[in-house]
């Protein structure tokens, strides 16, 4: 298994919480106090190996000065398979909730959707193999945490891959810039998939004729449409919003 790393505060606080993966090293700024002290603590009870650096040795480990005294050396990110990620809402007894990604490109939008997953409990995010942006250091470092907490599968196939989500009651909702339904008067409350095409583009003829209903957000100032990684905040509240919204009483 490859190594990678993971730095800043918080992104290393997560990393140690959930323990999703191996932590070799944490090092941190030596002569440091306050909320590192934290990440010693915790690194040292998860008995990872502790180490004290200079401020340019820390920023030569990230590969970037904005490591705010902490990082990590961690087994690379791994991605789970789609029937490991079907099992998420079954096992939680909650009605499914997935995020399908195609061909994003940047790795900060997938870095912010996988931290909007995990802020409105998506159960599992999936993405195409081929022309997507994987789990790379900077997406790691903008989900901010996330990657820690929220499953990722990656298909060859995504057309496939939501036919099997089909097959096993999920209905597909695509978002599009023009033409789809609003969010709020769509049914968000069942069994769904969110799907989000790529930044330019938009998604593919084929990806969206495989979507049961297509939604647009409305727009009302001049600008045509919102940054993937926006829309896909803007919609994931929108499916929280509708399940947490008690039923009117006669």
């Amino acid at each position: 298994m490859s190594e990678a790393v993971a730095y800043g505060r918080n992104p290393v606080l997560a990393l140690l919480r959930s323990r999703a993966r191996r932590a070799d090293e944490v090092a941190v700024l030596a002569g440091a106090r306050g909320p590192l002290a934290e990440v010693v603590a915790l690194a040292r009870r998860a008995g990872v190996k502790v180490s004290y650096r200079t401020r340019d040795q820390l920023t030569a480990m990230a590969g970037s000065p904005d490591h705010q005294g902490a990082v990590a050396r961690v087994a690379s990110a791994e991605y789970v398979d789609l029937a490991a990620l079907l099992r998420v809402p079954q096992e939680r007894g909650e009605a499914a909730f997935f995020l399908a990604l195609d061909q994003i490109q940047d790795p900060r939008n997938l870095g912010a959707l996988l931290r909007t997953a995990d802020g409105f409990g998506v159960h599992g995010v999936i993405v195409p193999k081929h022309r997507q942006v994987g789990l790379t250091d900077a997406a790691a470092r903008t989900a901010m945490g996330a990657l820690e907490t929220v499953a990722v599968a990656r298909e060859a196939n995504l057309v496939s891959a939501l036919e099997t989500l089909k097959k096993s009651g999920v209905w597909i909702y695509g978002a599009t810039a023009r033409d789809g339904v609003s969010p709020w008067s769509a049914d968000l409350k069942g069994p769904i998939c969110l799907v989000l095409g790529s930044e330019g583009e938009g998604l593919r003829p084929l990806v969206a004729r495989t979507c049961d209903v297509l939604v647009t957000i409305p727009m009302l100032g001049r600008v045509g449409s919102l940054n993937v990684s926006a829309a896909g905040a803007v919609l994931c509240y929108e499916v929280t919003r509708q399940r947490q919204t008690e039923p009117k009483t006669p």
